[in-house]
């Protein structure tokens, strides 16, 4: 894992919540381990999702391949991405990328485990996992990066 990359794994998806919304699902997945687990809501519009699949799952501080900050000096950042010179950015190796707010830290529901939740304007995660896995999480902004 490099220095960008706060939290990675991969996730199988157990459960499909869709009934509340009509383009977002509430996806129920756990890791390989099946030590982690998550719930987050997505646009299935854009990234269409079932049961059963296998997710690539990462939480970052940074789009930026060197893991550098890209808001430094108040130049760049993830809107800036891709406009006028081509960018490669750890966005390019996924499908699916959302930018949000680490709003709450919990005691999980297992002890030695912590629940962290974010916003990624309004659409939902809350994870939860061992304590020295989810510790890099304790930031203000992270990035949320799937694949299949």
């Amino acid at each position: 894992m490099s220095d960008q990359h706060l939290f990675e794994d991969t996730f199988t998806i157990t459960a499909i919540n869709s009934q509340k919304y009509d383009r977002v699902s509430r996806l129920s997945c756990t890791s390989s381990d099946s030590l982690t687990t998550f719930t987050l809501d997505v646009n299935t519009e854009l990234y269409p999702c079932a049961a059963g699949e296998s997710l690539s799952f990462a939480l970052t501080s940074t789009l930026s391949l060197d893991g550098k900050d890209e808001t430094v000096g108040g130049k760049g950042g993830w809107r800036d991405v891709g406009i006028g010179v081509e960018q490669t950015s750890l966005a390019n190796d996924y499908d699916y990328v959302c930018h949000g707010k680490v709003y709450r830290f919990e005691e999980g529901t297992t002890a030695g485990n912590l629940a962290v939740f974010v916003s990624f304007g309004g659409l939902l995660l809350y994870i939860e996992g061992p304590y020295e896995k989810l510790m890099p999480l304790k930031i203000d902004y992270v990035y949320l990066l799937l694949k299949k």
